[in-house]
């Protein structure tokens, strides 16, 4: 059984930092193409970063480029995103993704909130 477990939400101030970790289990990590998502009830669901399996290219979404990494260890099969200088739209629920081929998966999502 796939499982995607995400950590490392919380409630911020306006410039904080936070790290998100996603632990994958049931599946060969490093096969798959990992990506977190976020999600403002009543929106629609954004792609926020996307990593290659091995780790060599990154993307953002323009919104967080220069502030978000995101990051992998093979070994642990985990999926990091390093977000700094928080910003108030930034608040959502944020959720990894595991894609190979057409198989994809969703972890349940950790709430990021940004508020004074």
């Amino acid at each position: 059984q796939v499982q995607l477990v995400e950590s490392g939400g919380g409630l911020v101030q306006p410039g904080g930092s936070l790290r998100l970790s996603c632990v994958a289990s049931g599946l060969t990590f490093s096969w798959y193409a990992m990506s977190w998502h976020r999600q403002v009830p009543g929106k629609e669901r954004e792609l926020v970063a996307t990593i290659n399996s091995p780790g060599t290219i990154t993307t953002y979404v323009d919104s967080v480029k220069g502030r978000f990494t995101i990051s992998r260890d093979n070994a642990k099969n985990t999926v990091y995103l390093q977000m700094d200088s928080l910003k108030p739209e930034d608040t959502a629920e944020y959720s990894c993704k595991a894609a190979w081929g057409p198989k994809g998966y969703w972890g349940r999502g950790t709430q990021v909130t940004v508020s004074s």
